[in-house]
């Protein structure tokens, strides 16, 4: 630690932030960052690229209707916001005109980073703000990114089960790689290290939900030193706890996303409109730097930023950013309660929403919030008795919003909450009532809004990413898609109820089905399922939870393959990518289709589930949970309610 605390340096083209522990330099007054001196390290950043491509915030705008355009945000105007021995705050302004529209996006930015006295790491936050009567535009994504040096850090980590040697970027250019169904994903055919041969490497195979998403980075063996970006919060990042972003890659790169459209598409790119004003502030995340003395262990540098993690969190919200539109926790608000399920089909008992996800985001329909990208929203788990309490929630109006691992569909408490600095509100037991009509007369997979309890084949030998072979992550290798084809050559899937096995029998995702002239054709899955009777004047429920889709359509036919309109069509739906990506879970869907009881016999009956749409071998559905129900029993359904 230094004993002078926090030093600012300020020269014409740089500004250097140094606490005795690391020094940070930054262009003047771009507010790129263009060095990071720690250790025995002059630069833990690739010295080769070009300063402006070394450390920078950045983002992909558009004006409606047009490409997108990525910026990386240089700014114009330089100030030092708080400077003592305790602590350095510095701002990169770029501010907007109308002399700039077209140009560049309609945004005030105003970028931030800060050091502490006796702090192994800086931090940096940005507040974006667009005026009211400025242009429309959207915003399909903005990170901060980190371009570290290659002939250092060689090993990156994630995740406990999520950590590996990677490839050099070389090894991904032409000559060493070859590319494969798109750009991201090469094929390691020379590299410079002959272990990585025969590999694919992907950016998209190290995405992680949001929930997970707290530290990642990369570890230097000699010296053993490591660069980890930890995000203490969710509160900034849109889609909610679940959606899925970009971590660590190589280059070797390290990223802080705060929005994208990754695994959902055209629904999370927010559209601003002429006239609607917004201000948000990204972050604060830090960039924690670590180093083992002596004969110590370079791997133990992930335990430590796991710790180091785990504080940055226990402090969020922050007390030390400078800017008003960052509310300490004083200014913030909690919300509490308990959360229960009602299904009389299960229990006649109230059944307790053990691990619900639950959590306060803006205003909207059930289930809005997994397609909200302009504000915040707050999360958290409850616990096994289904009670839970989200702290430090910004002033404002909410929705509270649940789903409840285990059952289908979304919970919305009507009331709007209002948060205010430094109230605790309480809202008591509330009750889910997933959609239900009668009783389960067979079921397919978990409802967790996922397919990962589904099939994932071995992938083709030729296209293998050694870190998942025998990983519970098994669906993020390369190509499984097209391995539907090999497995089912002669027919599309038939499942039977009694008999199959979903984890060995229902393939992860419906896909297209590749031709021999390099088309591809729509599949029609069917479930066989037996009957002993039927109610021919009743109607049955055919409930149909998909964890994702891309440019597809589900058509549900009953005991008729041929029937023309189907019983049901779902129309084109969908855009998340994410049998590309290697997702398993992307946007969520709920159907519920009638089935009338004179469309079924007793005996043997098949429902079947058909798919299209065929123009690429990325199209098609990952399905979440399916059930078929009878029609209502008499006195089923509980009618009591909460006290």
């Amino acid at each position: 630690m230094s004993p002078l605390g926090v030093q600012l340096y300020i020269q014409d083209r740089h500004v250097v932030m140094d606490n005795g522990i690391l020094q940070v330099t930054l262009s003047n007054p771009g507010g790129i960052v263009t060095g990071i001196r720690y250790s025995a390290i002059d630069n833990l950043l690739e010295v080769l690229n070009d300063e402006t491509n070394r450390g920078y915030w950045d983002l992909v705008w558009s004006v409606p209707g047009s490409a997108g355009i990525f910026d990386v945000i240089k700014g114009t105007n330089f100030r030092v916001i708080v400077e003592n021995e305790e602590q350095v705050e510095i701002s990169f302004t770029r501010m907007w005109d109308p002399s700039l529209e077209g140009k560049l996006v309609p945004l005030n930015i105003d970028k931030r980073f800060i050091m502490l006295r006796g702090s192994s790491g800086f931090y940096s936050y940005a507040i974006y703000e667009h005026l009211k009567e400025w242009p429309a535009f959207t915003l399909a994504e903005t990170r901060i990114a980190f371009k570290l040096r290659k002939d250092k850090f060689h090993y990156m980590a994630m995740a406990d089960n999520r950590q590996r040697f990677m490839p050099l970027p070389d090894d991904r250019l032409p000559g060493r790689g070859q590319p494969l169904a798109y750009p991201e994903a090469v094929l390691l055919v020379n590299p410079v290290e002959p272990e990585f041969k025969g590999e694919v490497d992907d950016k998209y195979q190290y995405s992680c939900d949001n929930k997970d998403n707290r530290v990642h980075g990369w570890v230097c063996l000699e010296p053993p030193v490591g660069f980890w970006q930890i995000t203490p919060s969710d509160e900034f990042r849109t889609g909610g706890p679940v959606k899925q972003n970009l971590t660590s890659h190589v280059g070797p790169t390290t990223l802080a996303m705060f929005h994208s459209a990754h695994y959902a598409g055209e629904p999370l790119v927010p559209k601003f409109g002429p006239d609607e004003p917004w201000k948000k502030v990204f972050g604060p995340v830090f960039i924690y730097v670590n180093s083992v003395f002596g004969d110590g262990d370079p791997f133990w540098l992930w335990e430590d930023a796991k710790e180091q993690m785990t504080i940055e969190v226990q402090s969020w919200p922050y007390s030390f950013p400078a800017s008003e539109d960052f509310p300490s926790s004083d200014q913030r608000g909690n919300v509490s309660g308990r959360l229960l399920v009602q299904d009389g089909y299960i229990s006649d008992d109230y059944i307790l929403a053990s691990c619900a996800y639950v959590g306060l985001a803006p205003p909207g329909d059930v289930g809005s919030w997994q397609r909200e990208c302009k504000d915040y929203q707050f999360w958290t788990q409850a616990d096994l008795g289904g009670y839970f309490c989200i702290n430090d929630i910004r002033p404002g109006d909410y929705n509270l919003y649940a789903w409840v691992p285990g059952f289908i569909g979304d919970y919305k408490l009507d009331a709007v909450i209002t948060i205010t600095p430094g109230c605790d509100v309480f809202v008591g037991d509330l009750l889910y009532e997933p959609p239900r009509d009668g009783p389960t007369l067979w079921e397919i997979g978990i409802p967790d809004r996922s397919a990962a309890e589904f099939y994932s084949p071995d992938p083709n030998p030729t296209y293998v990413n050694k870190l998942f072979i025998g990983h519970p992550d098994r669906f993020r290798q390369y190509g499984l898609w097209e391995r539907y084809a090999e497995l089912y050559p002669d027919g599309d899937l038939v499942y039977t109820i009694g008999v199959s096995d979903y984890t060995k029998d229902w393939f992860f995702a419906q896909v297209t089905r590749k031709k021999d002239n390099n088309t591809y054709q729509g599949t029609t899955w069917q479930i066989k399922f037996t009957l002993d009777t039927v109610d021919q004047i009743g109607t049955y429920k055919l409930r149909v939870a998909i964890a994702s889709a891309t440019l597809s359509e589900l058509q549900v036919r009953v005991n008729d393959p041929k029937a023309n309109p189907p019983h049901f069509t779902s129309g084109l739906i969908g855009r998340d990518n994410t049998i590309a990506r290697h997702g398993i879970h992307g946007l969520y869907w709920l159907y519920s289709v009638n089935v009338l009881g004179n469309l079924l016999v007793e005996g043997e009956n098949t429902i079947f589930l058909t798919q299209p749409r065929s123009t690429s071998p990325f199209q098609g559905i990952l399905y979440d949970y399916i059930r078929l129900e009878g029609p209502p029993s008499p006195n089923s359904n509980s009618s009591k309610k909460l006290a």
